[in-house]
C-alpha cells in the first residue's frame, strides 16, 4: 500500500489539503499527516517515497499515483529551496506527524532537555550566553542575560512564559513550529525553567490560532510525563496586537487589561503575578534544545555574522513569487532573499519595496538590498529585523498610503495608556492626508479626501509640515511607553525618505 505525506499546517489546509488527503484515502493510500516544509507556493504539497508532488489537487490523485503527473518536484529533501537552507528550529519540518511522539523521540527530541536536567542550572545559562542566542521576537535581546536575572532573582516562585501572540503582518513562523512540533517548543521552555528554578509555564497563543491551540494542548497532555515536574498551560489572547508586548502579555494572563506596564520593574524581576519570570517568543524557545544539546553551543555560535548568532528562520510573504519558511545563518542579504529565493514578485513587476519586521518596521528600498540579515547592520539602516517576516511590494504600491496605514495600525491597536502612541498616532494620519492633499491652505482639496474627517485649516508650508512630521515621529520613539508607539516612525519615515514622491 503506497504511503502518502500531507502537511495539516493551516497554510495547507487552507489551500485545500483535507480534500486532496480524503482523495488519497479514497484511491485506497495510507495518509500520514505531517508538518510543513514550508514551501507555501506548492501547497498542498505531496510526498510519496521522498518525492514531491505540487500544488496539488483531487483531479490530480489519478495522475501522480500513476506516475504520469506533471506536479512532480522530485525529491522534496533536494529542491534547492530546502537543500540551501541551514535548519535547526524547523530540522524536522516536513518530516514528523506533529503530535507522535515516537517521532519526535527518532529525530533527536528531548536530547537537549535530558543533557540540561544533568547540569545545575547555571551551567544551562552559561552555555545559552555562549551561543549568542537572542531573543527572536523583535528585539532581540540576549536570552542569556534575561535567564540569568531570573535565575539570580530572589523569590520561591518563578514562571516561565512563551509569547506566541504574533500578530505581525507577513509572519507566520510561531505557528508553524507549534502546529508542526510543538513538542520542541515544550522542550525548550522546559529546560529554560530548569536553568532559572521555576516549575509553571504559560504559553500566550492569539485566538486567531485555533489549529495551534488544539495542538499544544494535545501535545501537553501527551507529554505531561517527560515535562514532569515542570507544568505548562496555554492561554487564549482576545486579539490585541499590543498583548504582543510582554508586560501587557503579563497583564492579560493576569486575567487584566491588555496594557502596557512602565518599566522598570523588569519582568525578569517582578513579572508574572509579581514574581521573576522569563518572557520569551516562540522561536526563541525552540532553538534552546538545539543549543544545550551535546556541543549545541559552540554551534550555534559559529554560525551568524558579528552579533547576530545562530540562524533565523525567515518569512517570506506579500508580492513574492515563492512564499514561505526560509531558516538560515544570519548574514545572508535582502537580495539573496526577495530576489533569489523568492524569486522576485508574483506579479512579475519590478519591486517596489520591502517591509521586514512586521507591520511597524522600515520599507527598504531595492537600493538597500545588499543589507546582511544581521541585527546591527538593519539598526545602521534605520531598519528592524523583527520577528524575520519579509513583505514584498511591487511598483504599483502607493507609499504614502503604506506610511499612513502604520499610523492608523497603531491608533487601532493602541492600549490607550501613552498620549504619543494613542494622540500622536492620529495626528500622523492627519498629517499624511494634509501632505497628499497638496497646497495645506485648499481645504476643499483636504475635506475630499475619504480618509479624512476632521481635517483643519493650517497655513503651514509644506516644509513646516514635513517638520511637524519629523517632530511628532521623534516624540512617539522616545515617548513612548511600548514599541508599539516607539516603533511606528520606522515605516512612516523610511517610506517619506525613499519615496518622497508619493507623497504629493
Amino acid at each position: 500500500m503506497i504511503t502518502v505525506r500531507i502537511s495539516d499546517d493551516s497554510a495547507a489546509v487552507a489551500c485545500g489539503a483535507d480534500a486532496v488527503a480524503a482523495a488519497f484515502a479514497a484511491a485506497g493510500c495510507t495518509v500520514d499527516r505531517v508538518s510543513s516544509w514550508g514551501m507555501h507556493w506548492l501547497e498542498p504539497l505531496v510526498e510519496i517515497a521522498g518525492n514531491g508532488f505540487g500544488p496539488a489537487t483531487m483531479a490530480d490523485v489519478a495522475a501522480i499515483l500513476d506516475g504520469s503527473s506533471d506536479k512532480a518536484i522530485g525529491p522534496i529533501a533536494d529542491h534547492p529551496w530546502i537543500a540551501s537552507q541551514h535548519r535547526l528550529s524547523f530540522a524536522r519540518a516536513g518530516k514528523t506527524r506533529p503530535l507522535s511522539l515516537d517521532d519526535f523521540s527518532a529525530h533527536g527530541g528531548w536530547q537537549g532537555l535530558v543533557r540540561a536536567r544533568s547540569m545545575p542550572p547555571a551551567e544551562v545559562v552559561a552555555e545559552v550566553l555562549a551561543s549568542g542566542l537572542r531573543g527572536r521576537g523583535g528585539a532581540g535581546f540576549p536570552a542569556g542575560i534575561k535567564w540569568r536575572t531570573v535565575l539570580e532573582a530572589p523569590g520561591p516562585v518563578k514562571y516561565i512564559v512563551c509569547n506566541a501572540d504574533e500578530g505581525d503582518s507577513g509572519t507566520f513562523a510561531d505557528r508553524m513550529l507549534m502546529e508542526g512540533d510543538p513538542f520542541q517548543l515544550l522542550e525548550g521552555m522546559a529546560i529554560a525553567a530548569h536553568a532559572v528554578n521555576a516549575s509553571r509555564g504559560y504559553i500566550y497563543v492569539r485566538s486567531e490560532y485555533p489549529r495551534a491551540i488544539a495542538k499544544l494542548n494535545a501535545a501537553i497532555a501527551l507529554a505531561a510525563e517527560r515535562l514532569a515536574p515542570f507544568q505548562v498551560e496555554v492561554r487564549v489572547g482576545a486579539g490585541a496586537y499590543v498583548c504582543g508586548e510582554e508586560t501587557s502579555l503579563l497583564n492579560s494572563i493576569e486575567g487584566k487589561r491588555g496594557e502596557v506596564r512602565a518599566k522598570p520593574p523588569l519582568p525578569a524581576l517582578q513579572g508574572l503575578f509579581g514574581c521573576p519570570t522569563v518572557v520569551n517568543n516562540v522561536l526563541t524557545l525552540a532553538a534552546v534544545p538545539h543549543v544545550i544539546s551535546d556541543g549545541g553551543a559552540a554551534l550555534y555560535a559559529s554560525l551568524g555574522v558579528d552579533r547576530s548568532r545562530g540562524t533565523m528562520p525567515i518569512q517570506l510573504a506579500g508580492n513574492v513569487r515563492h512564499g514561505g519558511l526560509y531558516e538560515t545563518a544570519f548574514g545572508i542579504t535582502l537580495n539573496e532573499l526577495v530576489n533569489d529565493i523568492g524569486g522576485g514578485t508574483a506579479s512579475g513587476r519590478p519591486v517596489k519595496a520591502v517591509q521586514v519586521g512586521g507591520p511597524l518596521g522600515a520599507y527598504v528600498h531595492p537600493s538597500q538590498f545588499h543589507l546582511p540579515f544581521d541585527y546591527e547592520a538593519f539598526a545602521g539602516a534605520d531598519a528592524l529585523i523583527g520577528h524575520g517576516g519579509i513583505t514584498v511590494f511591487d511598483d504599483r504600491v502607493d507609499m504614502s498610503a503604506m506610511a499612513r496605514f502604520a499610523f492608523a495600525f497603531c491608533t487601532a491597536e493602541s492600549c490607550g495608556k501613552c498620549t504619543p502612541c494613542r494622540i500622536g498616532s492620529t495626528r500622523g494620519a492627519e498629517l499624511i492626508d494634509r501632505l497628499c492633499a497638496g497646497d495645506p491652505d485648499q481645504t476643499d482639496a483636504v475635506a475630499a479626501l475619504p480618509q479624512m474627517h476632521n481635517a483643519r485649516k493650517t497655513t503651514r508650508s509644506r516644509a513646516e509640515e514635513l517638520q511637524l512630521l519629523e517632530d511628532l515621529c521623534e516624540t512617539m520613539q522616545f515617548g513612548s511607553l511600548c514599541a508599539l508607539g516607539g516603533f511606528t516612525p520606522y515605516p512612516v519615515r523610511s517610506a517619506l525618505k525613499h519615496w518622497p514622491e508619493d507623497f504629493g
